[in-house]
């Protein structure tokens, strides 16, 4: 169900500000704006956990080149 109301507009300093009533309110602390005609859309950016950025890559299709040194031994200190 899409809800309207008016909003009012003012300036920040040098910038245009928009206060947006309660029922309207995003999460997070950044937005994307997008203007399509007329119409300025307002979207949240959530914030990825590293889970979420894993699951999005891709498999890396090409081998890896052999290493011919092998790794440093651990030491103890």
């Amino acid at each position: 169900m899409e809800s309207t109301r008016n909003a009012r507009l003012f300036r920040n300093g040098r910038s245009q500000a928009i206060r947006i009533p309660k029922e309207f309110e995003l999460p997070g602390v950044e937005a994307r704006l997008r203007k399509d005609g007329e119409a300025l859309i307002i979207t949240p950016i959530r914030k990825r956990s590293l889970l979420g950025t894993l699951k999005s890559l891709r498999p890396i299709d090409e081998d890896f080149p052999h290493i011919a040194e092998p790794p440093a031994e651990r030491v103890e200190l």
